[in-house]
This record gives structure tokens, C-alpha cells and sequence, in this order.
């Protein structure tokens, strides 16, 4: 897939921005708090509908705008897809695909695949869970757009749930068996299909990135773990039937600390590099290079599963690598696959990148093509 064309209207610090990409390496350089990140913000966006550093749609839109649009048009193999989302501050975004109102999220997703790696990425190895729960539902719902409505399901189920039990801690509410059973029964279903998915996922791209991180280090050995808070097999009977155990374990203690305390919003990613845990004993360069790792993987599985190569969009992390996971970054990028760069100087890029690449300038929210 290709991105020919990117349109930006009062989207963060961009009032009026069109990009025309016409090389399958585009370097965009610039000093910091440019737009430079901005930019492979709004594809992101296109591609999963989040982006990765702010929640809230209003944070997007240029301030004091009633509303900011990104509207890119994507080469795919057999056809051409216009995608367009509209952003407002207090209501809630318009989606559409060729010129089309789409109604849902996965009608949207899956028109346009992209990898993105910044320097937020270290987070999947020293920040919280969250962060790692989330890496990973970002790749589903590219692989399966569908993924998106069971995320949401479980998301409405969990609220409800969260509220009854704070309900009956705070007094507000009685308990009712019966309600509660209910309401379990949802949380159990949903939330095992949701943890099934993850761990299928974590089991394809487990050997990939295994490959590539012992590409990169030469010497180490990458494994990569889904951790539930309850032990159960690979298939989603076994998950339904320990999760729903565990469940009337942890019953009373949910109810006195008035939350679910059990299912996928709990679950974790553990990394391990030479059978030792990454977060406490990976130096930074180690945990750079299982990122980096992880980031290749993902881009190979999501080509593997669409049969095209997606966007490789890189924000200004060559600065974050030495010179030898520079190299291995570079070199894994196919010369057919469009990959966006963001950076501060030229340096980092060999001659050959450059005299191959599109290069672009960014300056206080304006973009220039480089002659």
C-alpha cells in the first residue's frame, strides 16, 4: 500500500498542510515542536483511529477551530481508498471511506496498515501494562478490524460491572446474586475472546521477533509471555472456564475495593531477554533493541496477514539507536515499502538514502519539499 496524499485542515499545528509523497522513502526534518511528529500523528490516525499521545479529540484540533480534518488518499493493491476524519472538540468524529459516512469503527479500519516507532515505544518495556495491553490491541484491530467491537463490548460490560460494584462498597446498592451472575457471564465471555485474541497474537508474533532480536544482538534471546492473573490453556473453553473460576475467588475482595479485579483490563505483557525480565534488568540499549524488535515483527506479520507491506513510520528514533541498531533498522526497511522518517539533521542517513529519498521540511507547521 501507498500513501499518495495527505490534507490537513487546523489538525494540531497545521491550518492548511497538503503532502504529496511520490518516493517510497520520505525524510522529513526539522527542529523540535516543528509538526514533525504531528505528521505521523494524523496517519496514525487513519490508520487505528488513536493516536499515540493524546486521548481527547479536542487536543488534536487546532485551538479555537470548530473542527479539524486529516484526509489521506492510499494506493492499495487492487484499488484506490479515500479515508477522511473529521475532529471536533465536544462531539464525536465523523468517519469516512471514499466519500462515504461509515457509521463504525471497523468499516474505517483496515483501509490503510502503519507501524509506527518513537521514541514512546520504550514505554512497552519500562512503563505500565496499560501501555503494553494497549500496543497490542493496536495491532489487532489492523489484523482484524472486527476486533474493535469486541474491545468496545467488553469496555460497556466492565463499566457496568465497575459500577454496580462500587455501588454496593459505597452502600448505594444491595447485592443482588442473580445481578451479579449476570453481569460475570458478560465479563467472562467477552473478556475471554478479547484475552484468546491477545495471546494468538503474542504466539505469532513471538518467533518473528524472536528472529529479529537475535539479528539485531547477535547473542541474546528474546521471549515474549501473555500473563494472565490466573493460570488457563491456549484454547478459549479453558480461558472461559479459569476466568470464570477466578472469578468467584476474587468476589469479595471485588466488592470491597468496589472494582473488577479480574479479566483482560488486568492482564500484562512479559518480556524476558536471556530468561531474565527486561523492565528491571534491560540496560537501555537492550531495551531499545527488544522495541526495535518488536516494531520489525509487527511490520512483518501485519505484511504476512494483508499481503502488502505497510507504512513504516519512524519518528525521529535514529537518534535513540547506535550505530549498529541504525544499521539493522535501515536495512530491514524493503525498498518497495513506503517509510516515513522524521528527524533533526541528515547525518544519521547514508548517501544512498538520501539520493533515493523525498525529503521534506518542516517549520512552524508548514511543509516544504526539499529541491
Amino acid at each position: 500500500m501507498f500513501l499518495h496524499q495527505l490534507q490537513l485542515y487546523n489538525f494540531r499545528n497545521y491550518r492548511e498542510q497538503m503532502v504529496l509523497f511520490d518516493q517510497p522513502k520520505t525524510i522529513v526534518v526539522g527542529a523540535n515542536a516543528q509538526g514533525k511528529s504531528n505528521l505521523l500523528e494524523a496517519i496514525q490516525l487513519l490508520a487505528v483511529l488513536q493516536s499515540f499521545r493524546v486521548q481527547r479529540d479536542r487536543d488534536l484540533v487546532q485551538w479555537g477551530q470548530r473542527q479539524g480534518e486529516i484526509h489521506g488518499k492510499c494506493q492499495r493493491r487492487y484499488s484506490t481508498v479515500d479515508l477522511c476524519l473529521r475532529l471536533f472538540p465536544h462531539q464525536r468524529r465523523t468517519m469516512l471511506v471514499n466519500g462515504v459516512v461509515v457509521k463504525t469503527k471497523d468499516e474505517f479500519l483496515g483501509n490503510l496498515n502503519a507501524v509506527l516507532f518513537s521514541a514512546l515505544d520504550l514505554e512497552l518495556v519500562r512503563g505500565s501494562p496499560e501501555y503494553r495491553r494497549d500496543w497490542l490491541d493496536r495491532v489487532l484491530v489492523q489484523l482484524e478490524p472486527l476486533y474493535i467491537r469486541l474491545q468496545q463490548s467488553y469496555q460497556r460490560v466492565l463499566q457496568q460491572r465497575n459500577a454496580l460494584l462500587k455501588g454496593i462498597k459505597q452502600g448505594k446498592m444491595r447485592y443482588d446474586p442473580a445481578q451479579m451472575e449476570l453481569w460475570n457471564q458478560q465479563l467472562v465471555t467477552i473478556g475471554s475472546k478479547v484475552m484468546f485474541r491477545r495471546r494468538r497474537l503474542i504466539d505469532r508474533l513471538s518467533p518473528l521477533a524472536q528472529a529479529w532480536h537475535r539479528r539485531i544482538s547477535a547473542t541474546e534471546t528474546l521471549t515474549l509471555s501473555y500473563l494472565t492473573r490466573f493460570p488457563c490453556g491456549d484454547d478459549i473453553n479453558a480461558i472461559q472456564t479459569a476466568f470464570y473460576d477466578h472469578l468467584q475467588k476474587r468476589a469479595i475482595a471485588e466488592q470491597q475495593q468496589g472494582s473488577s479485579l479480574v479479566g483482560p483490563h488486568r492482564d500484562d505483557v512479559q518480556l524476558q531477554i536471556n530468561s531474565q525480565p527486561a523492565k528491571e534488568y534491560a540496560s537501555q540499549g537492550q531495551q531499545r533493541t527488544l522495541v526495535l524488535a518488536l516494531k520489525l515483527a509487527e511490520l512483518e506479520l501485519l505484511q504476512t496477514v494483508s499481503g502488502e507491506p505497510p507504512l513504516l513510520l519512524l519518528d525521529d528514533v535514529l537518534a535513540e539507536l547506535d550505530l549498529s541498531r541504525q544499521q539493522a533498522l535501515l536495512s530491514a526497511v524493503q525498498p518497495t515499502a513506503q517509510t516515513i522518517i522524521t528527524t533533526t539533521h541528515l547525518h544519521n542517513f547514508a548517501d544512498r538514502w538520501l539520493h533515493s529519498a523525498q525529503i521534506l521540511t518542516v517549520k512552524d507547521g508548514e511543509i516544504q519539499l526539499n529541491c
